[in-house]
């Protein structure tokens, strides 16, 4: 039985791009949003089965990996096996995340909420404020660090991830494509991800503006969500680029 390794986040937050580089180390499998909640030991032996079945398991892998980016999927700590369970939180700041959102989905269909800035706010808020309980349930049982970390300080953060996740030999900062890379509903689909590589080029949305009091209230939430985080979290790493 693997062990396993959530990263509970929200979309646009460089989550495709840590999923391939843990999924291209030998000691994890798994580098694709499931789209599964885990509320019983149960859950942990049908992702097993169905990742076993979509893409194979390494004869030398230790962990599995998925991402939880939405509230309908849930981790119960407390209903699930957790000896083995190793949890990562990370936020991206809304200023970068929420355009994000709105471009992705925007592009696919006009009609989703996403799509639309105060759709793609709710969301944000809403998820953080599920993270933010999360943090609260669960003082010390999760790792915490800035998503931006990724793409800002990758050598550093990789780094630590590294050692929280007692891994034989160092991540590395390139990554191998899967089956399912650049594939719309498992993660990142633009052509960025199936470059193997972490591009650190910051793209801007300047076609797509954020009413003052939806920007001032996702501030808010990642300010309240990001304070609980680093305040109840076992370990973090920030994005202080100075240190």
């Amino acid at each position: 039985m693997r062990d396993r390794i959530f990263l509970l986040s929200h979309m646009r937050a460089y989550t495709s791009l840590l999923g391939h580089l843990l999924g291209s180390h030998p000691e994890i499998d798994g580098y694709y949003e499931m789209h599964r909640g885990y509320r019983s030991p149960e859950d942990l032996a049908l992702q097993a089965a169905a990742y076993q079945r979509e893409e194979g398991l390494k004869a030398g892998g230790r962990y599995l990996f998925d991402k939880l980016l939405h509230n309908d999927y849930p981790l119960l700590l407390d209903r699930i096996d957790q000896e083995g369970v190793l949890v990562l939180i990370a936020l991206r700041e809304p200023d970068r995340a929420l355009p994000s959102i709105v471009h992705l989905f925007r592009g696919r269909s006009p009609a989703d909420p996403y799509g639309d800035p105060e759709g793609a706010c709710r969301y944000y808020v809403e998820r953080l404020g599920w993270l933010a309980a999360f943090a609260q349930t669960w003082p010390g049982r999760y790792h915490y660090f800035d998503a931006e970390c990724l793409v800002e300080r990758p050598q550093p953060l990789l780094a630590t991830l590294t050692r929280w996740l007692a891994l034989d030999s160092p991540l590395r900062a390139e990554y191998r494509r899967f089956s399912r890379t650049g594939r719309a509903r498992t993660g990142d689909s633009s052509a960025a991800i199936a470059s193997g590589a972490i591009l650190r080029r910051e793209r801007r949305y300047g076609d797509i503006a954020l009413a003052p009091a939806l920007q001032t209230q996702a501030r808010e939430a990642y300010r309240a969500c990001r304070q609980t985080l680093i305040a109840q979290a076992r370990a973090m790493e920030l994005r202080d680029l100075t240190s």
